[in-house]
Formats: structure tokens, sequence, C-alpha cells
């Protein structure tokens, strides 16, 4: 075997060490790849679906938003303008997902990286952090994007943005 071909399998054993530490939760259906999101529930969760027709939830992962929809806690301050943001960003688009060490959260929801699909590929998780509508949530071992997130949060905090002007 020559160096490439040692690289690649490398590579291979990577990918494969990748897949099998995520954690399926049981009885779920695998994770998929693209879909089209049909509904915003609030600020950092969407519906979407997938092929087939089958609909999923997903949390939108490294970020948290206000609260609006938990019956058990009040509305938090500028949680209405994140749910109205994201829902307006996404409702009807295409999406592509991507999935960091867990797939589920402690509610059965797949935890994925959004990006809008298409002609115009922008990163929903960060777009949310910089515009001061999310703060960053790292969740050990899912914390790909978490040094991204931090930047983009201190930035939209110094300049003010969202719930940093709003929520002081």
């Amino acid at each position: 075997m020559n160096r490439r071909d040692i690289a690649i399998v490398v590579l291979a054993l990577a990918a494969v060490a990748a897949v099998a530490s995520w954690r399926l939760a049981p009885g779920s259906a695998a994770p998929f790849a693209r879909g089209t999101v049909v509904r915003a529930i609030d600020g950092d969760t969407i519906l979407v679906q997938g092929p087939g027709g089958r609909i999923e939830d997903i949390r939108l992962l490294g970020i948290d938003t206000p609260e609006t929809v938990d019956p058990r806690r009040p509305v938090g301050c500028y949680g209405p303008e994140a749910s109205a943001f994201t829902k307006h960003l996404v409702t009807g688009r295409r999406v592509a997902l991507r999935y960091d060490r867990e797939l589920h959260d402690r509610y059965g929801r797949f935890l994925a990286y959004v990006w809008l699909a298409g002609g115009r590929s922008l990163f929903v998780n960060a777009e949310l952090v910089r515009e001061g509508y999310a703060r960053t949530y790292p969740f050990p071992p899912n914390t790909a994007h978490a040094a991204l997130f931090a930047a983009l949060e201190r930035s939209a905090a110094v300049a003010g943005r969202g719930l940093w002007h709003a929520c002081a």
C-alpha cells in the first residue's frame, strides 16, 4: 500500500467511526440530510419534511432562543421576535441538515445544524446568533461550531443587536 491508499483507508475508517458514534433513540428513524421546512415551532425548533414525506422535529444545535411555547415557562424577552425571524427565514425553504455527535435530545428531536439549500447557502443557526435572536448553547459532546457561535454572540452583544439591546 502506498501513502495515498493508506490515507483513503484512514479516512474511510474515520467516517465509519463518526457514523457509529451517533446515538439513535430506540425505535427512531435514520436522519435525513435534506428537506423542506413546513413550520417553525419557535426560534430554535422547526419541522422538516424529508424524503418520502416523513416530518421530523429538528432542534437547532448549539443555540438557544428565548422561550415562547413551553406552557411551564413564561414567554422570554425577545422570544416572539426570534420565533418570527426563524419563521420568516426558513418556512417553505429547502434546507440541508448536518449532525454532530448525538442525533437526539431528551425529547426525541433531531439535533442539527441547518443551512438554507440552493443558491443562498446560509448557516441558519449562526445567523440567529449573529443577528441577536439566539444565544450560544454549547451542549457537549455536540460542539462542532461552539467557537463560531461564541464569537458571533460576542459581536452581537457588543453591537447591541436583538436581545442584547432589548433584554438588558
